[in-house]
């Protein structure tokens, strides 16, 4: 007899249950029908949103801990990881200058603050204080500074992913010159601990739904679609820009490593979805690290220009940064020079290095931009406050794909890219395999040592491997140079 074909109702149900992507999509559209049917419920949820970004936050210091120490053993040349750290950096900066210029570019070309005649005296300044907390961007020694951690247990408990690097690699380089026949023991613990940081990832995202339900439930009750009628110009050029630059970064990965880039945005859709819902990219960190590892990228490069990049690879926010700048200018009627436009140039890609994780951030570089100029009242960036909110969406995404992008062209200069696996992963004729642990069964002790009564084989032991680990027996030869 001829197999039966699942109704629509049926495959439907089986889609949404064992789709995380369907089931992100759909709690995106319940939440904006919240949000905009009833405002005070959407704002209500947004607990839901906040507490998914607190939950995958708190694993991610520990996550970029072991996966750079371990990559660091497991390559076992720590002057490749130097090369690696140093041509990020490299691309970071070329990126993001990049990102600046279209975005100026583009400002003068479409002028979205043209006609709109503000008097600066009208606007409410306090309003940017309140947004920022009182607060500054980190000049550039203390910016520094901050990176080189003060305490150990610290940079876990402050989440910081700079201080955290610092410190994986400080002990990948402590384990490779002891070597194996010292510290035994270390790397397997931390492989182990990597997998159980894994395992709890995979619980969390089970959250993730409700996570994009809670914040875009939020986000449209609390600030409406009115902005949209008001600054669509503004909006409209930021997400062309943005759009723009994504496809400059499609052909420069295509050019550089033969990679597709639409493939990988199909390849990380569920991560993309969601982090555009919770407006946050560090919510998709541990999965993009999971899925650019198995798309080809050695561990040690992933474990190095990922997390880096989420401090010094900001191409949405740039993208923002430049056209917002002259959005004030033109708002207020000051008509910037090439110069001066220059020194917005210079300005923005210094004080964006240090934005990361500080409340306010852009509003920050951004009055630090008006006062170098001299000619912006400062008071003026009081004007991107009712949009702001909604150009989350195109940073993330940009800031996002930016940083993947970095992982496969760094991982293609360094020959730490295997381009056939990438290409089978991002084709899809590799499925994606979430690393997390698999449940062990618990039996009774067996009559034959290590096997079942039955004289088939025993499940999986919870006691580490006795192979030998991949570090070397003494201190390695990049030690000791």
């Amino acid at each position: 007899m001829p197999q039966s074909v699942p109704s629509i109702p049926r495959r439907v149900a089986r889609t949404l249950r064992t789709s995380l992507f369907a089931q992100v999509a759909c709690a995106l559209v319940l939440g904006v029908l919240v949000g905009r049917l009833w405002p005070d419920a959407g704002t209500a949820v947004q607990p839901l949103g906040d507490g998914f970004v607190r939950l995958i936050k708190a694993m991610i210091a520990p996550l970029v801990f072991c996966v750079v120490v371990a990559g660091i053993t497991k390559a076992g040349d720590l002057k490749a990881f130097g090369r690696i750290g140093i041509k990020a950096l490299i691309w970071f900066e070329v990126a993001t200058t990049v990102a600046l210029v279209v975005g100026l570019v583009a400002g003068n070309l479409v002028s979205p603050g043209t006609g709109m005649n503000v008097d600066p005296a009208t606007l409410d300044a306090s309003a940017v204080d309140a947004k920022t907390g009182g607060g500054e961007l980190p000049s550039t020694s203390e910016f520094i500074l901050h990176s080189l951690p003060d305490s150990a247990i610290g940079a876990f408990a402050e989440n910081s992913l700079l201080q955290v690097l610092v410190l994986s690699c400080l002990v990948g380089a402590a384990l490779l010159h002891l070597g194996n026949t010292k510290v035994p023991a270390i790397l397997p613990a931390i492989e182990q601990g990597q997998e159980v940081v894994f395992a709890i990832v995979g619980f969390i995202m089970k959250l993730a739904p409700l996570a994009v339900f809670g914040a875009t439930a939020h986000l449209v009750g609390e600030y409406g679609l009115g902005a949209l009628s008001t600054y669509g110009k503004l909006i409209g050029v930021c997400y062309a820009v943005a759009l723009l630059f994504l496809v400059l970064l499609g052909v420069a990965l295509k050019a550089l490593t033969g990679l597709s880039l639409w493939k990988f945005v199909r390849y990380t859709r569920e991560e993309m979805l969601l982090a555009l819902g919770t407006a946050s990219s560090e919510a998709v960190m541990p999965r993009m690290m999971q899925k650019l590892r198995q798309a080809g990228c050695r561990d040690d490069a992933v474990g190095l220009v990922l997390p880096t990049g989420y401090s010094f690879n900001l191409d949405g926010a740039s993208i923002y940064l430049s056209v917002g700048t002259l959005f004030i200018a033109q708002a207020v009627g000051v008509d910037l020079s090439l110069g001066q436009q220059l020194t917005v140039v210079l300005v923005l890609m210094l004080t964006s290095k240090g934005m990361a994780g500080v409340p306010g951030s852009a509003f920050l570089a951004l009055s630090a931009t008006a006062s170098a100029l001299g000619v912006i009242p400062a008071g003026a960036v009081a004007l991107l406050l009712g949009v702001d909110r909604i150009m989350d969406a195109m940073r993330v995404a940009t800031n996002l794909l930016g940083n993947c992008v970095a992982v496969f062209v760094v991982s293609r200069w360094e020959g730490a890219l295997d381009t056939a696996q990438a290409k089978k992963v991002l084709s899809g004729e590799i499925a994606f395999v979430p690393e997390q642990a698999e449940p062990v069964a618990v039996v009774a002790p067996t009559k034959e040592p290590g096997g079942a009564q039955d004289g088939t084989a025993g499940p999986k032991s919870l006691t580490p491997s006795a192979s030998p680990s991949p570090l070397p027996d003494g201190p390695s030869s990049t030690a000791r140079e």
